[in-house]
């Protein structure tokens, strides 16, 4: 049997019709024609299945909450839909088309040989998932969002005065944040007793202005 014999019968064109579709897919994302990080995400992260994708249609939505805890669930989780269906659909046609070259073209009857493929078809795609999960596990990494902090997040966390005075109109201060120091303009009530390398607490943040209220720290509550 050659190539395209092997390649154009079945079972193993059945995925091989998927994979030429998916292969499509990824030559448009390369070009730039579509954009990876707008498909369907998996977030295994906390153990629960979590699904960002945008959608208005709260019945799809529950959909694709049930079709990623299941993916989730086989460890198909923490990368985007599109990876997971192509590596599901490449072991899956893989894999069928080494059974199918090796020992299904060894049946003689072409009714056997049809009864045959249909499980080998579905062998296959039971042993992709175990493949995938395998091949996913590595790629996770690669995925991870990073959040960042809200600036209302700030609130209550001491800082560093780093300006010579601190009023209602100026004043600067620093405040480590994840073990990162942040300079952020601060303003207080006066009279105050802020001054350069005063510790004092951010109380709020004003969005309008884009600046947070602080006040002095007390030393007795510090220690």
């Amino acid at each position: 049997m050659t190539l395209w014999q092997l390649l154009g019968s079945f079972p193993t064109i059945i995925p091989g019709i998927f994979l030429a579709i998916l292969l499509v897919y990824w030559l448009f994302s390369i070009i730039g024609l579509v954009d990876l990080g707008d498909n369907l995400e998996l977030d295994s992260g906390d153990g629960a299945a979590d699904v960002h994708l945008h959608t208005d249609a709260h019945a799809e939505s529950t959909d694709l909450h049930s079709l990623a805890s299941y993916l989730v669930a086989l460890g198909l989780g923490g990368v985007p839909l599109s990876i997971v269906l192509t590596l599901l659909v490449f072991f899956t046609w893989l894999l069928s088309a080494l059974i199918h070259k090796y020992l299904l073209q060894m049946l003689g009857s072409d009714v056997l040989r049809y009864l045959a493929g249909a499980m080998v078809l579905l062998l296959s795609a039971a042993c992709s998932i175990r493949l995938s999960a395998l091949a996913i596990k590595p790629l996770r990494p690669l995925f991870v969002k990073h959040h960042a902090r809200s600036n209302h997040s700030l609130t209550g966390l001491s800082c560093m005065i780093t300006t010579l005075s601190v009023d209602e109109k100026f004043g600067r201060a620093e405040v480590k944040d994840t073990g990162v120091n942040l300079n952020i303009r601060v303003w207080a009530k006066t009279p105050n007793h802020l001054r350069k390398k005063s510790i004092a607490v951010i109380l709020s943040y004003d969005e309008t202005k884009q600046r947070y209220e602080v006040a002095a720290l007390d030393k007795d509550s510090s220690n």
